[in-house]
C-alpha cells in the first residue's frame, strides 16, 4: 500500500479522486506540526486564565452565556458529542465516510482550530485501519456545519457508538481495540472542532462531483455515438460557429464531438444527396446544452476544492486570540449541490431524448424501435420508457434545496444551508442519469449495427465493441433489464471517462 502525506490547504481535486478510486495510506505532513501544536497552546493557555470562549469554556448555541468551571470542560466536550449524535436514516457508504475523515484531518492540520496532533493522528488512523465510523445520513442542516453526522464520526473516536469494518457492523470500542487505537480523552474545544465544519456534506458533494464527471464523459460519447445512429450531420459542431458564440464550455464540448466523429464511414455515406436540412436539437444543440453543463461543473468543482480545503469549525485561533465566526454555514456547498443537480439533470434529460429520436423510425430512418419485426417485437420502446421515468424523477430531485431554511437552536441559527441534503440527493441523481445514458449507449450501439458494413470512427468503435463484449446485438424480444445492467456497469467502471477526461477538472493538473 503507497503512502500519502496530505498536505493541509493544498488538497488537489485530482488526489481526491484518486482517495476515492483508491486506498493509500495517509499521513500529515510534517511541516504542518508546528501551526497545529501552537493553536493547542493558545487553547490551553486560554483555558488556564479563565477568560470567557465561546464553545470552549461555555456552552454552546443559546446557551453560549452559560459559564464551565474549568474542571467541567472536558465532561463538556463529551456532553456535546453525545447529545449532538441524532442522525437518522441508512449509514454514509464506507468511500463517503473516509472521505470524510480526510478533510476533517486536513481541515483541522491547517492549525487554526485548536486540537492536539493526537486528534488528528487518530482520525487518520481509523482511516489507516479500516475502522470506519457508523455515520447516519440524515439529520444535518448544514448550518453550523454537518454536527450530528460529525458528531458520529466523533463518538468513534472517544469509543462509543458504532463502527463498519470491513462491511460488519461492530461496537466502535471493539473496532477501536483490534485496531490498536486508542479512544480519545477530549480536551477543551476538541469536541467542538470535531462537530463544526462543512466536512460530511462537502465529501458528499465532491463525491457527486465526480460521478457527475462520469456520467457527462458517458454522455458526451454516447451522445457522438448516436449522430452516427441517427445518420446527423456533424457540421453543428464546427469550429467557427461555437468561437462566435464564446462561451467556454461550449467550445470545449464540440472540439470533443468533432474528435469523435472524424473518420466516420457512416458520415461520409451521407455527405451528399442527403434530404435532411437540420437534425433535432437533441443531436445538434449538444455542445450548446453539454458546454452549459461542463460549465457548471467546472463552478462547483472550484468551489468544492476550496471548500475541501478550508477551515470551517469555530472558533478560530489566530495567534493568541481565539474569534468566533461562521465558517460552518455551508451555503457555499449547498449552492455548488444545486449547481450539479441542474447539470446533472439536464445531461440526463437530453440523453433521454435522443433515445427517443433512435427508436422513432421518422426521426432516426432505422427500424421503428430498434429491432427488426416490430410488432412482434417491442424493440427498445419500454427501455426508452425507463430513461423517461428516471428523467421525470430528476426534475424533482433538481429542485434547489439551499432556497429552504428553518430557523433551530431556538433562533439562534436563523438561516441553514441544507447543504448536506442537497450534496447527498445528488448520487441518486447521477445514478438516474447514468442508467439513462446506459439506455442510449444501447439504443446508439443497435443503430450503429443496422448500418453495417459501414463503419464509424475509430474512437467510437471502441465504445461500441465495448459494449458489445457485454451486451450482444437486439436481434429479437429478450429479457432486457441485464443489458441495461451490464451497459450501466460499463459506465460506473468510467469505461468512457478517459475519452473526453481533458475536459474534466478532477482530470486536470488542478
Amino acid at each position: 500500500m503507497s503512502e500519502w502525506h496530505l498536505k493541509p490547504g493544498r488538497l488537489k481535486l485530482r488526489e481526491l479522486r484518486h482517495l476515492l478510486d483508491g486506498r493509500p495510506r495517509l499521513s500529515i505532513d510534517p511541516s504542518a506540526w508546528a501551526a497545529v501544536d501552537a493553536s493547542a497552546l493558545a487553547v490551553q493557555t486560554a483555558v488556564e486564565r479563565g477568560t470567557p470562549l465561546y464553545g470552549i469554556n461555555t456552552g454552546f448555541g443559546k446557551l453560549a452565556k452559560t459559564h464551565i468551571p474549568q474542571d467541567q470542560l472536558t465532561q463538556l466536550q463529551r456532553n456535546l458529542v453525545r447529545s449532538h449524535a441524532v442522525g437518522t436514516g441508512h449509514l454514509l457508504d464506507d468511500e463517503t465516510v473516509r472521505l470524510i475523515l480526510v478533510l476533517k484531518a486536513a481541515s483541522l492540520a491547517r492549525g487554526f482550530s485548536g486540537v492536539r496532533r493526537y486528534v488528528i493522528e487518530t482520525l487518520l488512523a481509523l482511516y489507516n485501519a479500516g475502522v470506519l465510523p457508523c455515520i447516519p445520513s440524515k439529520g444535518s442542516v448544514g448550518a453550523s456545519g454537518d454536527l450530528a453526522p460529525l458528531a458520529h464520526m466523533t463518538m468513534a473516536l472517544m469509543g462509543e457508538g458504532e463502527v463498519r469494518v470491513d462491511g460488519l457492523v461492530i461496537p466502535a470500542r471493539l473496532g477501536l481495540s483490534r485496531a490498536g487505537i486508542a479512544p480519545i480523552e477530549l480536551a477543551a474545544k476538541e469536541g467542538l472542532a470535531l462537530l463544526n465544519g462543512t466536512q460530511v456534506s462537502t465529501a458528499l458533494a465532491l463525491r457527486a462531483l465526480m460521478e457527475t464527471e462520469d456520467v457527462f464523459a458517458a454522455a458526451v460519447v454516447t451522445g457522438a455515438l448516436s449522430v452516427d445512429a441517427a445518420r446527423g450531420s456533424d457540421a453543428p459542431f464546427d469550429e467557427r460557429i461555437h468561437e462566435v458564440r464564446g462561451q467556454i464550455g461550449q467550445i470545449a464540448v464540440a472540439g470533443a464531438y468533432r474528435r469523435l466523429l472524424e473518420g466516420s464511414a457512416i458520415r461520409r455515406s451521407h455527405l451528399v444527396n442527403d434530404d435532411r436540412v437540420q437534425d433535432p436539437y437533441s443531436l445538434r444543440c449538444q455542445p450548446q446544452v453539454m458546454g452549459a453543463c461542463l460549465d457548471l461543473i467546472n463552478q462547483a468543482a472550484r468551489t468544492l476544492v476550496i471548500e475541501a480545503n478550508a477551515v470551517s469549525d469555530n472558533p478560530l485561533v489566530f495567534g493568541d486570540e481565539v474569534i468566533s465566526g461562521g465558517n460552518f454555514h455551508a451555503e457555499p456547498v449547498a449552492l455548488a449541490a444545486d449547481t450539479l443537480a441542474l447539470a446533472i439533470a439536464e445531461i440526463g434529460a437530453l440523453s433521454e431524448r435522443r433515445t427517443a429520436l433512435l427508436i422513432d423510425a421518422t426521426l432516426s430512418g432505422l427500424p421503428g424501435f430498434l429491432v427488426r419485426e416490430p410488432g412482434i417485437n417491442s424493440g427498445f420502446m419500454m427501455a426508452h420508457v425507463t430513461a423517461a421515468a428516471l428523467a421525470s424523477e430528476n426534475k424533482s430531485l433538481a429542485h434547489p434545496a439551499s432556497v429552504d431554511s428553518l430557523p433551530t437552536s431556538a433562533n439562534q441559527e436563523d438561516h441553514v444551508s441544507m447543504a448536506t441534503f442537497a450534496a447527498r440527493r445528488l448520487l441518486e441523481m447521477t445514478a438516474n442519469t447514468r442508467t439513462i445514458v446506459a439506455i442510449e449507449l444501447l439504443a446508439a450501439a443497435q443503430g450503429i449495427d443496422f448500418h453495417a458494413p459501414l463503419q464509424t470512427s475509430e474512437p467510437l468503435r471502441f465504445v461500441h465493441e465495448a459494449l458489445r463484449e457485454k451486451v450482444g446485438f437486439y436481434a429479437e424480444d429478450r429479457y432486457f433489464a441485464p443489458d441495461i445492467a451490464a451497459a450501466d456497469e460499463l459506465l460506473a467502471d468510467e469505461a468512457l471517462t478517459p475519452m473526453v477526461s481533458d475536459l474534466l477538472p478532477s482530470w486536470s493538473s488542478n
